[in-house]
């Protein structure tokens, strides 16, 4: 299956965001910073362990909520985890589309190409949208999906 797609979201998946939370909230939520604290996220070891998993006979693609400008953060994140970043897709500067509607139509372009897989992701409304429209889906459930950034995700659009 080497030319299969195995295409994991970052946030909440492969990198522990809680520490940010915090920034978000509070009133005005604090985006700058919530963000700027991205290359110091966690690892989630579950996570990472299944990625290496994937990645071993699968071409590994990062789909992610995540903003354009956090382009090189992220990827050094991901190289510092020990993990593939050649191929990452994040949300375009002033894209607020639901995290399921972003999500849904990269992974359309993508399977235009591929065959996906799987897809792991965190958000539980990603991986309900996912499963409606028939790709194979595994909820990210070794962190509680927060209220937090279940509405940065799917209300504000933001990550």
């Amino acid at each position: 299956m080497e030319d299969s797609l195995a295409v994991f979201d970052i946030d909440g998946v492969v990198a522990d965001v809680r520490h940010r939370l915090r920034y978000l909230e509070r009133r005005p939520k604090d985006w700058g910073r919530f963000f700027a604290a991205a290359g110091d996220d966690p690892v989630l070891a579950d996570g990472v362990a299944l990625a290496r998993e994937y990645a071993a006979n699968h071409v590994l693609v990062w789909l992610t909520g995540r903003p354009e400008y956090l382009r090189e953060v992220t990827v050094a994140w991901l190289r510092t985890a020990e993990l593939p970043a050649e191929l990452l897709f994040m949300r375009p500067a002033n894209d607020r589309r639901p995290a399921r509607e972003f999500k849904a139509r990269q992974l359309a372009r993508m399977a235009r190409e591929s065959r996906v897989e799987i897809v792991v992701d965190d958000d539980p409304e990603v991986v309900e949208r996912l499963r409606g429209l028939r790709y194979p889906v595994r909820l990210a459930d070794w962190v509680l999906h927060s209220k937090t950034l279940r509405s940065a995700q799917e209300q504000e659009g933001r990550t």
